[in-house]
């Protein structure tokens, strides 16, 4: 039986210095996928070396691609001859990633091959009816289990034509998951979004030299048309994957509430999509600065500084805005109840259906440390009173690493310490995190 290991986060007096987050996760994911497919040698510095990607690289191992660690994150991939990939001789376990095992289900559903996926407690209970309704109208073929979820098996289809296809919902991995199967099907496949969602999938295959369109589908409105004949072929190419703006998330929140921080994080992502939480914080009061601008493999990559600039303000956040910082919602909540006011967001939906109920957990958690808040089915309104809340709290995780990494950073700083019950899940994404927020000058302990 797996031990629960929890994790007490207690008071700061401040954060300092500098800390280098750990590469981008959903930039590691695609990667990797893309080495698999395109001809020669990918050289990948950066990469992050957590137990979601760890296990993204092991499919792709098991698919046909040479896969080496040269250490310190810098990576080799030789893709699959011809790019055609190799059944795999055993079931892929992707453990908690929704975005590996997404990604390459619609990878994998146009080649002449059966695949099957499984995960840990938590993925088998996330549904997959999304994913694989887009890819069958392509003529993919899938067996989910009962519900929509996994195990699943891709059967072996061979061939998959072009499609329209407008996203029913805002999700970067549905949209990433069509077009990898654009990849290699007859004709030009067509994704409208009607909200922009994060956009690496597109901008990493113009590294690798594909050939993809993406333009606005009217010039008053928020929609994008992204456009992608099949049959290119992928070449490999060098990637420098900056800091996960998710992850920095964690730490930009910290100092922005624990009085008297400063702090600086170098080369981090600041991809227009991904800085949604760095916008609104700003907004809500926080001293959130830019510098050292550049572009690497197609993504823009900044410093960020970010110092104490006293209480935080209570804002409103539209359903438009929450998927340029899905991810971020759990930590901005906890900006939320320390700030100054009534912070209201709606257009959350999305958040149920992640690793866990996240509303529902934010929700309960934030109750436990005297929190007072309401939630609809897609709506969170958090009632600040520009101080911290208690604390006091051992609060539930649900295997979920961005409610985990959220609760510790509110302890930092509510009057009496949180805990949570399980820590385990931060190294899905964030290996280093509890280091990294204890060398900054957070105190959190076993």
């Amino acid at each position: 039986m797996s031990v629960l290991r929890p994790l007490t986060s207690a008071q700061s007096s401040s954060l300092s210095g500098m800390a280098r987050i750990p590469g981008d996760k959903s930039m590691s994911h695609r990667v990797l996928m893309l080495g698999l497919l395109a001809e020669g040698e990918t050289m990948i510095s950066g990469l992050l070396e957590s137990e979601d990607v760890l296990n993204t690289a092991m499919a792709i191992r098991a698919l046909g691609a040479r896969v080496v660690d040269e250490g310190d994150g810098l990576w080799r991939i030789y893709g699959a001859e011809n790019g055609l990939l190799t059944a795999p001789s055993h079931i892929l376990d992707m453990g908690n990633s929704g975005t590996g095992v997404r990604l390459l289900m619609g990878l994998v559903s146009g080649q002449n091959i059966s695949v099957t996926f499984t995960g840990d407690s938590s993925l088998l209970k996330r549904p997959m009816r999304r994913i694989t309704e887009p890819l069958e109208r392509m003529g993919g073929r899938f067996d989910l289990s009962d519900g929509g979820i996994l195990p699943v098996i891709v059967q072996n289809s061979g061939h998959l034509e072009a499609i329209s296809y407008r996203l029913p919902v805002a999700s970067a991995q549905v949209k990433s998951a069509v077009i990898l199967a654009a990849l290699g099907a007859e004709g030009m496949t067509t994704v409208i979004e009607d909200r922009p969602t994060r956009d690496h999938t597109e901008n990493m295959l113009r590294h690798f030299g594909v050939n993809i369109v993406t333009e606005k589908e009217s010039d008053d409105g928020c929609g994008w048309v992204i456009k992608l004949e099949g049959k290119q072929p992928l070449l490999g190419c060098a990637v420098d994957i900056p800091g996960d703006p998710s992850s920095a998330a964690f730490p930009v929140v910290a100092a922005s509430l624990v009085k008297d921080s400063v702090i600086r994080l170098p080369h981090i992502g600041v991809n227009e999509r991904r800085v949604g939480l760095y916008k609104i914080l700003q907004e809500m009061g926080a001293d959130i600065r830019f510098e050292n601008s550049h572009r690497e493999a197609g993504e823009p990559v900044a410093d960020v500084i970010v110092k104490y600039n006293g209480p935080l303000k209570g804002v409103t956040i539209l359903p438009e805005d929450v998927p340029g910082m899905i991810d971020e919602i759990p930590v901005l909540a906890m900006a939320a109840a320390c700030a100054e006011g009534t912070t209201k967001m709606s257009g959350l939906a999305e958040l149920r259906v992640k690793e866990s109920d996240r509303l529902q957990m934010v929700a309960e958690g934030l109750k436990k440390c005297g929190v007072a808040l309401e939630t609809g089915e897609d709506s969170l309104t958090i009632h600040g009173t520009g101080q911290p809340p208690r604390g006091g709290a051992l609060v539930e995780t649900a295997y979920d690493h961005r409610i985990a990494m959220s609760f510790l950073v509110l302890g930092m700083v509510t009057n009496d310490p949180v805990q949570i019950d399980d820590s385990r899940s931060i190294v899905t994404s964030f290996p280093i995190f509890t280091d990294l927020m204890n060398n900054l000058g957070a105190s959190i302990d076993s």
